[in-house]
């Protein structure tokens, strides 16, 4: 397979061979890396750090060899303390109402940060102490604002380039895709989002070129898991341009490989159709046992989970029954496939990531020549009302469910996440505690790293924002982004209330008009060029 380098052994590699390199990484060349199995005990030594009575601050996904790899935010130092004698590494919230995730109502508090954790979190903490161990401590009264847990995306794609259909994904050149990238990135954070898994890259390596920029420090944006090209079989990829094709067992295996040593963090499988493609419709599934068996053991030999597009039953069915970690869509389930994900509910997560169609059906395409009647003609009304009623049922057997949008389509562009929280509430049943609590300590959980990510408890991992509100009252004012008056990751402020001479980001990315990072603009003249559904619709 082209690009595939110095994988012959790797092809072979059964489980055994590969935890006798147990944290080892094996360079085959300067863009190309493929890590064994690597594990990390997860367990916050301080006992200083320890909630008030248990739970202790130990990752119930420590010995799991499919934990992902830390990636380390460059950032504050988890050893700063007094002596340092600098702004950034103490900070206190005071006078805040605490949704802490952990299933309980906000309570008024006060969260005391040091370095990139939190130390203490406490009905009250004495400001003077705090001042006099630093007094260069950074003291924000909360004014009974919100603190709660940054929020997190299980189906994100900072690749996808707010493009009105598949085909326009990759049509910006590496250069300006990979700026729209980095954008799109710190577009998560600004909106509130701290943690993100992706789900597909428009380009190989893209997905993992910008984690590991923000990972250095070199631009801001979340915790991110990357991931690489949707691999599909030639019979049924959604977007060849987007698409690592792969027939049988074998070219299965070695496209999963090919993903793991370009540095992914977890593969993709794009097994059903969609409904906006005539030829390949999402009650279809394209893939056989044996390649799903063959794929998923490949990533998962390599310590590597894998998440599939599978909005057919059959699809679902398969995903369940060899393994697969993350299921999107899963819109038509039938009574067996409803049984398979209730006995894995332990083994697997579900991100119903229904965005796309909601807004769609909601005349949001309209201006991009996508109008609702076209959506409804595709059958994208037909796929939600059985998507609801997949996922009240898989909601009622407590599999666990996630938000995670599937945004960066011209009708669901970057910026607007939060609006998944929206759709939870109003259309699956879950109460704002839900949806948050799936938000946070549950993309926590996706993480494999629950016990410090996703709550305001001791020992977490300060990614936290400040709402003006109470998000349990309305969720809909996190997509206010003037509501997010601070905004932090790894113990550091990103944003602050534009009284601290901070000026807010742009709200929505596409919508400031100053990007010119558009697929249309940047390759073909919008004179010269309509995208299919507007062809579609002019016929």
């Amino acid at each position: 397979m082209p690009g595939l380098k110095n994988l012959g052994s790797a092809t072979a590699r059964t489980v055994s061979e590969a935890l006798a390199f147990l944290g080892l990484t094996e360079e085959t060349d300067p863009t190309v890396r493929l890590t064994p199995i690597a594990k990390a005990n997860g367990t916050v030594s301080s006992t200083k750090l320890e909630p008030i009575g248990k739970p202790e601050n130990v990752n119930p996904y420590a010995e799991s060899p499919l934990l992902p790899v830390e990636h380390k935010l460059k950032g504050t130092d988890p050893n700063a303390h007094a002596s340092l004698q600098t702004a950034g590494n103490v900070i206190l919230f005071h006078n805040v109402q605490i949704f802490d995730s952990t299933g309980s109502p906000p309570w008024s508090g006060a969260v005391l940060i040091k370095g990139e954790r939190i130390a203490e979190v406490a009905p009250w903490i004495d400001e003077v102490s705090v001042r006099q161990e630093n007094p260069h401590a950074r003291i924000i009264d909360g004014r009974g604002r919100t603190l709660m847990s940054g929020l997190g995306e299980a189906h994100a794609h900072i690749s996808w380039n707010n493009a009105v259909d598949l085909g326009s994904l990759s049509k910006l050149p590496p250069e300006e895709h990979t700026i729209f990238a980095m954008r799109a990135a710190r577009t998560y954070l600004d909106s509130g989002y701290t943690m993100c898994l992706g789900a597909a890259s428009a380009k190989a390596r893209l997905d993992c070129v910008v984690r590991d920029a923000i990972n250095a420090g070199d631009i801001a944006g979340p915790r991110y898991l990357a991931n690489g090209m949707e691999i599909a079989r030639r019979d049924g990829a959604l977007e060849e341009s987007i698409t690592a094709f792969a027939d049988g067992p074998e070219e299965m295996r070695i496209a999963a490989l090919k993903m793991v040593a370009l540095g992914a963090d977890q593969i993709k499988l794009s097994m059903s159709g969609e409904a906006i493609l005539e030829d390949l419709r999402p009650e279809d599934n394209f893939y056989t046992d044996e390649e799903t068996k063959a794929a998923v053991d490949a990533a998962h030999e390599h310590g590597k989970r894998v998440c599939s597009h599978a909005r057919s039953g059959d699809s679902v069915k398969m995903s369940a029954r060899w393994g697969v970690d993350i299921i999107y869509h899963a819109s038509f389930l039938d009574q067996e496939a409803l049984d398979l994900l209730e006995a894995n509910k332990h083994k697997l997560w579900v991100a119903p990531s229904h965005a796309f169609l909601i807004e769609a059906l909601e005349g949001r395409g309209e201006e991009f020549g996508y109008p609702k009647w076209k959506a409804e003609k595709d059958g994208y009304g037909d796929e939600l009302k059985s998507a609801i009623r997949s996922v009240k049922e898989m909601k009622k057997r407590g599999i666990r469910l996630l938000p995670g949008g599937d945004y960066g389509f011209a009708w669901t562009p970057h910026g607007t996440y939060a609006r998944e929280l929206e759709h939870f509430v109003n259309l699956f049943d879950f109460t704002p505690m839900e949806a948050l609590l799936a938000a946070t300590a549950g993309v926590g959980d996706l993480f494999m790293r629950p016990h410090e990510l996703g709550k305001v408890l001791p020992g977490y991992y300060a990614d936290l924002i400040l709402v003006d509100g109470n998000p349990l009252d309305d969720v809909r004012i996190l997509q206010e982004h003037d509501r997010l008056h601070y905004i932090l990751i790894n113990g550091r402020v990103h944003k602050s209330h534009p009284g601290d001479n901070m000026a807010p980001p742009p709200p929505v990315m596409g919508r400031d008009k100053q990007s010119a990072l558009t697929p249309d603009n940047n390759v073909v003249p919008k004179d010269k060029e309509q995208s299919h559904f507007q062809k579609d619709v002019a016929r």
